[in-house]
């Protein structure tokens, strides 16, 4: 008798045959595929009845330049996506890394999921990954004028610039950032007796 994270396995494997690495791990499903395969595996994982993942629960962006301590030695950035299917309780994750580290690119599926817009802008807001399709792509979370992607792992904690409303000017305006930078150290103070009657 299989169980349900089997049979989903199978059906996963089935479907997308060798456009995948399926894998599982702490009761979960996770699928990878390449960015040349990632819009079409998409629309099979939603259109093939023994799949029927009907519902685009999330998409989130990652930044893997410091994974593992600094050992990562594969590509930079990935789209993940959570999917469920109602009509038959399962749930997948999808990862997709962008090919290229300096242009992260990968196809869009608002036309697969609609929810996926504004997901996908939350992205490409805070990760800089653009995706390709995307008919309103741009930031969403941030400022216009915001420079940078601040959930990367090479931007400053302090960001490159501040905003503060000037009363005399009667606007907002942008300056380059004041705070200088310090290492915060916890001191720990221990008695040695400490917590003792």
């Amino acid at each position: 008798m299989t169980t349900h994270l089997e049979a989903l396995q199978g059906a996963l494997a089935g479907a997308l045959g060798e456009r995948a690495a399926i894998s599982v791990a702490l009761g979960e499903i996770t699928v990878v595929v390449k960015a040349a395969d990632y819009h079409a595996a998409m629309q099979t994982l939603r259109d093939d009845p023994a799949l029927g993942f009907d519902t685009l629960i999330d998409i989130c962006g990652i930044d893997y330049s410091t994974y593992g301590e600094g050992t990562w030695d594969g590509l930079r950035f990935a789209s993940v996506a959570h999917l469920l299917s109602v009509k038959h309780n399962w749930r997948v994750r999808v990862r997709v890394f962008c090919p290229d580290d300096d242009m992260p690119l990968v196809a869009s599926v608002t036309d697969i999921w609609r929810a996926a817009n504004w997901y996908e802008r939350e992205s490409f807001d805070m990760y800089g990954i653009l995706y390709e399709g995307h008919n309103d792509l741009r930031r969403i979370l941030t400022d216009y004028g915001f420079i940078g992607h601040p959930f990367r792992k090479d931007f400053p904690v302090a960001g490159y610039v501040e905003m503060r409303y000037d009363a005399d000017q009667k606007r907002v305006v942008y300056q380059p950032v004041t705070i200088e930078p310090r290492e915060n150290v916890p001191r720990v103070i221990r008695e040695e007796n400490y917590g003792m009657k």
